[in-house]
This record gives C-alpha cells, structure tokens and sequence, in this order.
C-alpha cells in the first residue's frame, strides 16, 4: 500500500535509523544469485559496511579483500564447506578465498571492514560458531539483559559483535556516549531507541547506524523480549 510519503526511517548527523519499508536491493559486485540490501558503508561515514544478503539456493557472496563476519538470518548457507543455520555465523579473515553458498533460499546478515594491524600481535583466522552455543552474561548484573559475544575478546580482531537480548520492560542501565561506532539489526520484538536527541519505536527488521560519540540508549517494550545485533569497532582507537 502506498505510505504516501511517510516513513519512520530517519537521517541525521550522528545516525541513521532504517526501517524495511525503505529498503532498495541491488546486486554487489561478484554476487551469483543474490542481491544486497546496503544498511551502512563508507558513503555514510562508516569505517564498515554491513548490509543484509538475500540469497536463492546456489547463490553466492562475491569476494572481498577485507575482514568478513557473516550471521545467518535464515536458510542455509556453506562457508569453508561448514553448513551454517540460523543463528550460526562465521568470521572469514582479509583476503579469505572461502566461499559463502547458500543451500537454499537464504538471508545473512554480512558485515565487511578492512583490518587493522597491531605489532607485535597475529591476525585472526577462520573461526565457526553457534550463537545458541555462546554463553550468555547479565550485562551490568542485569540478569534481564544478557549479551552473547560472537567474536573472541582478543587484540587480534578489530571489532566486535554481540547479540543482546531484553526481557520486557529492560533498559540500559545508562545513556551511553563512547568512541565506538555501531551498526545494529533488530532481530526480535521491540522498543524505545534514543539516538543523539530523537527517539525511535524500534522493532525486528529496522537497522540503525550509529556514529562515534551518538548518545544512545534502549529499553525494550512488549510481551515478548527484544533482541538486536550489534557491530562495535573493538580493541583499537
């Protein structure tokens, strides 16, 4: 139906809040049989990009020479011969010649950056995981909060990602304001967003892009719990 100009996405200086109903598909370079949903890049401001990859069966991401983390949404996909599930992801280094192929209709989420070297301190290499398998840990002693981290707290990777589940009526226990910049997808329910000065009704499938030092704050509001994805760049300034 046509929304006759209206939408709740919104851009501002310090953020981006990107909701379904705006999203534009387009192919990336090198895909087989998939199409990008682009939610944030270097033509915003981003030292990242992250978009969503809509597969059909035998489709494929096309390569990169950067860092990739992909987190399946849906389907099926192979990476390194792995057949990963909704829920399980992988973590492919710079310059990786491992293949992502879907083995059915498939969405993952794919987030790429260029690494960055420390002296003295090893890259990262392939690693395979279960987001069901990750402990998860009561942010702050909030046990109605519980954050799941995906990637090793290791100097080796330059970045983190993290799942972070509300029960309802949970909140940040602070605004925060920090160097890190995010990109997050909300995976389940929703709630209230703060970014910078405006407030957003979040809920599964919106993206918001967050730039260095947005304040930021959430608290989930519902029946059911929230839940989101979220980039930080990690270990390095």
């Amino acid at each position: 139906m046509h929304q006759l100009g209206q939408t709740r996405s919104a851009r501002r200086a310090d953020h981006l809040f990107k909701t379904p109903d705006t999203f534009v598909r387009a192919p990336l370079p090198g895909m087989q049989g998939a199409t990008a949903i682009v939610h944030a890049s270097p033509a915003i401001g981003a030292k990242f990009t992250e978009y969503t990859a809509e597969m059909d069966s035998g489709g494929r991401l096309g390569p990169t020479a950067m860092q990739r983390f992909v987190y399946v949404l849906d389907g099926v996909v192979t990476a390194n011969g792995a057949e990963l599930g909704p829920g399980r992801f992988a973590y492919l280094p710079s310059g990786s010649d491992k293949a992502v192929v879907a083995k059915m209709k498939s969405r993952v989420e794919v987030i790429e950056k260029p690494y960055l070297e420390v002296p003295g301190v090893d890259a990262p290499g392939l690693l395979l995981g279960d987001e069901s398998r990750v402990t998860p840990v009561a942010l702050n002693g909030d046990p109605w909060l519980e954050v799941r981290v995906l990637l090793p707290d290791s100097p080796a990777f330059d970045f983190a990602v993290n799942t972070m589940t509300y029960q309802p009526g949970a909140s940040l226990s602070m605004v925060e304001v920090h160097v890190m910049e995010h990109g997050c997808l909300m995976l389940e329910g929703g709630g209230i967003y703060r970014l910078g000065d405006s407030w957003y009704a979040a809920s599964a499938g919106d993206f918001i892009w967050m730039a260095p030092y947005c304040p930021q704050w959430f608290g989930a509001i519902g029946k059911t719990p929230a839940k989101y994805l979220i980039y930080k760049d990690w270990n390095r300034v």
